[in-house]
């Protein structure tokens, strides 16, 4: 049977091959299908420009019609750094997520959970989302976000997408609100980046910034009035 397998293994692993990307296509229509997704359009504009999307994951995780849906337009040239802030549970950490992930599916020729999207196509998509620790190497919560922070400012580059959830937590409020206002000024003014990043934070002095520089745009996100939802 071995043997048999390996004179045969060109074709088994053609066929292999063939019949996963057909599985995949295939889910990815289901999926579009019963969701309601539609087709993205796709180009080199710089622009991700999203109406009513959706997270794919947490709306099928509540009741019918109950997540509610959010535009989204993030420019290089005018809109380049959205800096979003909210009380806890409004729906930060979701909204930027959602954004990410209907990037990916855009560029994976999935259909996408909103009403209608243009993505510019993006490089690589870096995240600072979350807490964790290795504590085991020496690393607290707080050395793992500046690590990551680091890396991704060392090699996001003008055309990536750039999310960041809560930059600055950790130590004290001061140091903290430092930490995060540099490393937003940095990716919104370095000539090597200016790329489109979506800023989640607690610290409500960085709204100042939309005044101080010209790409950066302030969204505050709240707790639904009626049932307490995205």
């Amino acid at each position: 049977v071995c043997q048999q397998a390996s004179d045969g293994g060109t074709e088994i692993m053609t066929t292999a091959r063939a019949i996963a990307r057909t599985d995949v296509l295939c889910s990815l229509g289901e999926v579009a299908a019963r969701n309601t997704y539609v087709r993205p359009h796709l180009d080199d504009n710089g622009i991700i420009d999203v109406i009513k999307g959706r997270h794919p994951v947490v709306e099928r995780t509540l009741s019918a019609g109950i997540f509610v849906s959010n535009d989204v337009c993030l420019d290089v040239k005018n809109d380049q750094l959205i800096m979003l802030t909210g009380p806890n549970m409004s729906g930060k950490s979701t909204f930027i997520r959602q954004v990410a992930i209907i990037t990916l599916m855009a560029q994976i020729g999935s259909f996408v959970p909103a009403d209608a999207a243009t993505i510019g196509v993006v490089d690589r998509i870096f995240t600072r989302i979350g807490l964790q620790d290795d504590l085991s190497v020496g690393q607290s919560t707080f050395m793992v976000e500046m690590v990551e922070t680091a890396t991704i400012l060392n090699h996001a580059t003008s055309r990536s997408l750039v999310v960041l959830d809560e930059i600055g937590r950790g130590t004290s409020t001061y140091d903290g609100l430092a930490i995060a206002r540099a490393v937003a000024e940095y990716i919104h003014s370095h000539p090597r980046l200016g790329c489109r990043t979506l800023f989640a934070t607690h610290y409500h002095e960085l709204t100042a910034l939309a005044s101080k520089l010209p790409r950066v745009r302030n969204f505050n996100v709240a707790v639904s009035e009626d049932k307490g939802n995205i």
